[in-house]
This record gives C-alpha cells, sequence and structure tokens, in this order.
C-alpha cells in the first residue's frame, strides 16, 4: 500500500460525462472555480467522493476542491460570491452566480491539529497537496483529479482499492477512527454502498474502537444510520452493525430482536432479526427513509411482549403499540423531526389491521385507505409478507380497492357538522363526537344519498337518545 511516496501515482481517465442537469449545473461551476485557480497560479483538483465516484463511473452528488489558495485568495477570487463558513479549516464556500443553491466546497491543502474531541482538529496548518491527503479518512476518497488533463493522482493505494472493492483507512485506522469517530459509522455506511469490502485491520480497529461512537451527536448518528438503511445492501449494513458492536451502542432495541423466537406457522424464517432482516432486503432501490426506518422498527415491541400459550404457542399480544412507543423514544432519541416521528409510529402501531382488511367494513376499510400514512404502510405490509410467508392476497386486495375507489369515496367531505348536532340541543363533548362518527361511518357507506337524507338520521338519532 502507497502511504509514504512523495510522487503520486498518476492514472489518465476517460473524461467525466454529466448526465443530469442538476449535477451537470454544479459541476460546471466546479469547472468555472478551477479555472480561476488555475489561471492565478494555485494548485487545485477535484477531491474525495466526487473523484471516487468518476473513477467508478457513477455520478457525483457534488463536487469538491482542494487548493493550494488560502481562504483570503480564494475570497478574493470569488469577492460576492464566498462565504468563509470554515475560514479556520480553511474552507471556503463558493455559489453559483444567480443561484445560491449551487455551490463548492473549496478547502485549503491542510494538516491537522489533534482532534482533542473526537471530531474536529483544535487547529489546522496549511499543507502540500500529498499530506492533505495523508490525513484523511478511507483510500478511496484520498484521490485528486487535474481536470486539465483528466489525471487521477493517488498517494494511498485508493486506485488500486477501489479496483478491488476494498474499503481501507488512510495509514493508522485506530488514528483515523479517534481523529472522528464518526468514521466508525461512515466505514459501514460506504461498505454498503460501494459494495467494498472493509480490510481486515480497517475492521478490526472499528471493532476496538465502537465503544466511542456513544460520544457523537445524536443528529450525525441519525444520519449515518439512514444513509446505510437507504443503501443497496441495508440487510447487510445491519449486520455489519451487529457484528461491530456498533448495533448493541446505538440500537439496543434492534439487537434485542436476535434470538427472539416466532411461531414457525406464520414466521418460517426464524428469529425476529432474522425477519427484520429479510425485509430490509426487499427494500425497493432508493427507498423513502421513513419506509426504511419503519421497515427497521416495525417489530421493535416484540422481545417486550413475548409470551407462550399453555400449548406453547408463542404470541406478541399488542406488540404494535408498545412497539409504537418503543419506536418513539428511539426516533426522538436520534433527533428525528416531530412529522417524521409521527409518520414512522403511525406504521408500526398500523401494520398489524393489515389482516384483517379483507373483513373489514367498508367505512373502517375506507378510513384505512384515506391514512396519510397508507402508502408507506402498504409497502410496509409488503415487504412484511414477503419478509415471511410470501402471500400478497392482501396487498393485492387494497391495491384493488384503492383502484375502485376514486379519492371523494375514500375521504369524502362530512354531510354533518357539529353546528348542526348542536341545534338539537346536544352540548360540546364526547357525545357529540361519538354521534358525527356514526354519521361519517353511515356516509362512508353510502347510507345517505344527500345531507338532507343525513339530517333525517340525525333527527332521529337525537330523540331516540333522549327518549
Amino acid at each position: 500500500m502507497k502511504t509514504s511516496s512523495t510522487e503520486p501515482t498518476r492514472l489518465r481517465i476517460p473524461p467525466y460525462t454529466v448526465e443530469h442537469h442538476s449535477t451537470r449545473q454544479k459541476y460546471q461551476h466546479a469547472l468555472k472555480i478551477l479555472g480561476q485557480l488555475h489561471t492565478h497560479g494555485h494548485e487545485a483538483y477535484l477531491c474525495g467522493g466526487c473523484v471516487r465516484d468518476i473513477v467508478m463511473r457513477s455520478e457525483p452528488k457534488d463536487f469538491d476542491i482542494a487548493t493550494s489558495a488560502t481562504p483570503l485568495q480564494v475570497e478574493a477570487l470569488f469577492p460576492r460570491h464566498a462565504d468563509l463558513v470554515g475560514k479556520s479549516f480553511g474552507v471556503v464556500i463558493v455559489r453559483a452566480p444567480g443561484d445560491p443553491h449551487i455551490h463548492t466546497e473549496v478547502a485549503t491543502f491542510r494538516l491537522d491539529g489533534p482532534y482533542l474531541d473526537g471530531r474536529r482538529p483544535d487547529g489546522v496548518t496549511f499543507a502540500t497537496a500529498r499530506e492533505d491527503v495523508l490525513r484523511r479518512d478511507f483510500t478511496c476518497n484520498a484521490l485528486f483529479l487535474d481536470i486539465r488533463n483528466n489525471t487521477v493522482l493517488d498517494w494511498t493505494g485508493g486506485l488500486p482499492d477501489i479496483q478491488k472493492k476494498i474499503l481501507r483507512c488512510v495509514g493508522d485506522p485506530a488514528t483515523r477512527f479517534r481523529e472522528d469517530r464518526l468514521r466508525l459509522l461512515r466505514a459501514v455506511r460506504f461498505a454498503v454502498q460501494l459494495g467494498f469490502e472493509i480490510e481486515q485491520a480497517t475492521w478490526n480497529a472499528l471493532c476496538r474502537e465502537a465503544g466511542a461512537i456513544s460520544t457523537i451527536a445524536p443528529e450525525r448518528i441519525r444520519d449515518e444510520l439512514t444513509k446505510c438503511l437507504c443503501s443497496p445492501q441495508p440487510a447487510r449494513a445491519l449486520d455489519l452493525l451487529h457484528d461491530s458492536g456498533l448495533l448493541a451502542i446505538l440500537l439496543p432495541e434492534i439487537s434485542a430482536l436476535r434470538g427472539c423466537e416466532q411461531p414457525p406457522q406464520f414466521h418460517p424464517e426464524g428469529d425476529v432479526y432474522t425477519h427484520t432482516r429479510l425485509m430490509l432486503s426487499q427494500l425497493p432501490p432508493c427507498p423513502d427513509a421513513r419506509l426504511a426506518w419503519a421497515v427497521l422498527l416495525h417489530d421493535i415491541g416484540k422481545p417486550a411482549t413475548f409470551s407462550r400459550d399453555a400449548d406453547g404457542r408463542i404470541r406478541f399480544n399488542t406488540h404494535e403499540f408498545v412497539g409504537a412507543d418503543m419506536a418513539r423514544a428511539l426516533l426522538t432519541r436520534l433527533r428525528f423531526s416531530k412529522d417524521d416521528i409521527e409518520h414512522i409510529t403511525a406504521c408500526v402501531r398500523n401494520h398489524m389491521t393489515f389482516k384483517d382488511a379483507p373483513q373489514m367494513r367498508p367505512a373502517t376499510l375506507k378510513k384505512m385507505l384515506a391514512r396519510p400514512t397508507f402508502a408507506t404502510e402498504l409497502e410496509l405490509h409488503r415487504i412484511d409478507c414477503l419478509g415471511c410467508h410470501g402471500d400478497l392476497s392482501i396487498h393485492q386486495f387494497l391495491l384493488q380497492k384503492q383502484q375502485e375507489l376514486n379519492r371523494e369515496q375514500i375521504k369524502p367531505a362530512p354531510l354533518l357538522n357539529g353546528h348542526d348536532v348542536m341545534t338539537l340541543g346536544i352540548p360540546s363533548g364526547p357525545l357529540l363526537g361519538k354521534i358525527l362518527e356514526e354519521a361519517y361511518d353511515l356516509q362512508l357507506e353510502n347510507a345517505f344519498a344527500d345531507r338532507q337524507a343525513a339530517l333525517d338520521w340525525l333527527k332521529n338519532r337525537v330523540v331516540s337518545r333522549t327518549r
């Protein structure tokens, strides 16, 4: 592995072709910045993940630049569009003229000082291109690309590691992980996003240092875990998190699913962990994050509700409600937004209702279809079935009902309101709400031809109540 040579390996690659319009705009903006830096005599390259993606012939999300220019020199070149948000660390954000949403991070070559908090260096000193790459996390991310001649510069062995699909720390793995403990999770994330195997020394250090992950901010842990779950290999991500020891620290509720038996007649696949793992493997490409988390958490309440009947049958009574409360606590701990928490916990709480769908009253079924979370719930149900018995008949039934019923039939405007009830002498309170709910259920079941029919029913309902 090359880590000490003063001269990099150089590889000429084909010119990069951008497919998507939004990426093309970002790329063109980065090229303009590089052009300005080169024109004024500065060394400057595309760096990091975007170079890795270009080498792998995939499309980067963003384009970062590393340069010999100091932050003040960068600011002087782009006086109206530079934001020195990371000036103390040599980082400048350069925004595109006319579109502030398009921006490029421009960082000065640097050496990092000691990482006293396990997150950021205590200070930096400006350095050479080689010194800059030697402080980076993984070899695949420690590449520079000179766009003037389409040449990749590699001081750390990143190019052969990409070719072999190996994730390897730059230099000493333990040092890299201690510098920034989030790299423990990033190693798992890159492995499952890129389809790489984690090199043995890197893996050993990851396992030894796993306990330090608890010092990282919950929001940053949440974001890395979400990227793992939404990667092409979420089931493998779960296994890597478990095998490394990270799962027991970050998500002990999920770790507890291992060894939790299930009734074999309904779950021939095995314990709850195996079921959850199989479901993760059934997620669609690039899934919605709420769906991915709902899959992970849907059976989180099973260990706490495990019981056996006298005949030995395993039961998990009310596990969906216990699980929803546990999911809420977990998601709150990871600082999810209120909307995300409500959406995901609703999916956990409601996932057992699907088995009853073919026998539901029309009103109950329509209310189910009208839930704002129903699309996620339906996909969760489909994946739940694929993760055990494979019977998708209820899923097909609900898809058919969605096709048969339009939005007005599923969730019509109520024919009656609270004022209608109160004019008949019923005060605001539980009884009023109960009457309106009865009326809406009847409306959903097409019991009323029009509003007048609903008013007639209401009068009879109130009279019968007051006799």
